[in-house]
């Protein structure tokens, strides 16, 4: 499992940063899962940070563990693939509560043109391409 990925699983809750007529949304998320190399969140295909993401798929995320930071920026694209959307409903099997693959409102993304920054009091950031 990456680095980022590992951060983000340890952290707990995340913040999700999308853009909105020009103003900026962030949101708590929680499910992150690592699938083909790459780093995955889902969300409901009915909610405004998916339409946010379709009309500007660049993101930033930002979460807090112990005495790091990290800031992890990039682009979003939907993976509309059977196995993409196992993998999530596998590392936070508390989604099958609320989704499941074929439902029509269950969306995972991966992030795609991403740099990670892991910060730390008195160092310099640890940068991640991804």
């Amino acid at each position: 499992m990456n680095k980022v990925t590992e951060f983000l699983i340890q952290s707990g809750t995340f913040y999700l940063s999308t853009v909105e007529n020009d103003k900026p949304r962030v949101r708590p998320f929680g499910a992150v899962a690592e699938f083909d190399g790459k780093v995955y969140i889902c969300t409901n295909n009915q909610k405004n940070v998916f339409k946010q993401i379709l009309a500007n798929p660049n993101v930033e995320i930002s979460s807090v563990t112990d005495d790091k930071w990290i800031r992890l920026e990039g682009t979003l694209i939907v993976d509309e693939r059977v196995e993409a959307k196992q993998a999530m409903l596998e590392a936070k099997p508390s989604l099958k509560n609320f989704y499941s693959i074929n439902d029509g409102i269950f969306e995972v993304l991966y992030l795609t043109e991403a740099t990670a920054k892991i910060f730390s009091l008195g160092k310099e950031p640890e940068v991640i391409k991804l």
